[in-house]
């Protein structure tokens, strides 16, 4: 992709968007919606046009990936799950000593006031980031984030493209690893993504849709974007959770599970018993429950598109979604 598109403040939404819609299916496909294109977004207690919206080239968070996120859905004017996502975000934040400066109710009125710039109450997806904000000087040292933190807030008119639930993606097995905590623990969900950056591309290098990573021991652990579970013989299965991102749908399906008499287990397995599966499947906030059609060109179960557990799976989560926010 030509970064002069990007540096450029003329170039236009329409080249924008046929720019980037030049990749590979993931998780995170979205049905194409013209409103986006007109988007307000939150910037430091300010909401501006998406064209305006600016932060400094000193911000830590463009200069060393230092800073967290969040991803939520908006459905009938309601965040799913909020609380357990500010639960995870205000713990990030306290770990790395990261002051947000605002609590859960200013959080809150920050995505209230967004959504209402917007006029959005329905299938929205948010991205909520916090960085230590703006440094004095070029270098890493946190003490040099002088001026409070940097909070952004993106929000689309957002709903998974039809096409992922009728074919599913395909995943191929990459080289790089999901670290050990001591090294960068996967529950920060953290803008320093390079890892799941470079996963990516070893995938889509090899023809698939997304990566398969494993963990530091060789067990099958998550996938550049998601929390990943298999089936075999009406039980489902995914990692420990040791090296894998601490997923709120992830927990959910776990739930979801164990309420509904559908064994469970968090658990180390190997390829050879994810490649043996009778299904698979993602979880993520934005697609929800993704099936999974191959791995490493090995297609998985006997059947096209979503097998019978995941089905149930993603209609018991739709109920619990509708129970959450009335939708």
């Amino acid at each position: 992709m030509d970064l002069s598109a990007f540096l450029n403040p003329n170039w236009t939404n329409k080249k924008m968007n046929q720019e980037m819609n030049i990749h590979s299916p993931s998780t995170h496909d979205a049905e194409e919606d013209q409103r986006n294109r007109n988007i307000k977004i939150y910037v430091n207690g300010e909401i501006v046009p998406r064209d305006e919206a600016r932060i400094s080239v000193y911000d830590s968070g463009f200069m060393l990936g230092d800073g967290m996120w969040e991803g939520m859905r908006l459905y009938n004017g309601k965040w799913a799950f909020f609380d357990e996502h500010m639960d995870r975000l205000f713990n990030s934040c306290k770990a790395i000593s990261l002051e947000i400066g605002l609590d859960r109710d200013g959080v809150l009125d920050a995505l209230t006031q967004t959504a209402r710039a917007n006029n959005m109450t329905h299938d929205v997806h948010c991205r909520l980031m916090v960085t230590r904000g703006i440094k004095s000087k070029p270098f890493q040292h946190p003490s040099l984030s002088r001026f409070g933190p940097t909070i952004v807030i993106i929000m689309e008119h957002s709903k998974p493209a039809a096409h992922l639930q009728a074919k599913g993606i395909t995943l191929a097995t990459v080289p790089q690893v999901r670290g050990l905590p001591m090294s960068q623990d996967a529950k920060y969900n953290s803008h320093s993504k390079l890892n799941c950056v470079i996963a990516c591309l070893q995938a889509e290098q090899a023809g698939a849709d997304e990566g398969l990573m494993l963990d530091p021991h060789g067990f099958v652990n998550t996938t550049n974007a998601c929390n990943f579970f298999i089936v075999r013989k009406g039980e489902v299965w995914t990692s420990t959770g040791d090296y894998c991102m601490n997923g709120i749908t992830r927990q959910k399906v776990i739930e979801l599970c164990r309420a509904n008499g559908i064994p469970v287990f968090e658990k180390n397995y190997t390829l050879y018993e994810a490649y043996g599966a009778d299904e698979a499947f993602l979880t993520g906030t934005f697609g929800a429950q993704t099936p999974i059609a191959e791995i490493d060109g090995k297609p998985i179960g006997m059947h096209e598109g979503i097998g019978p557990i995941t089905a149930r799976l993603q209609a018991l989560y739709r109920d619990l979604i509708t129970q959450v926010t009335g939708s």
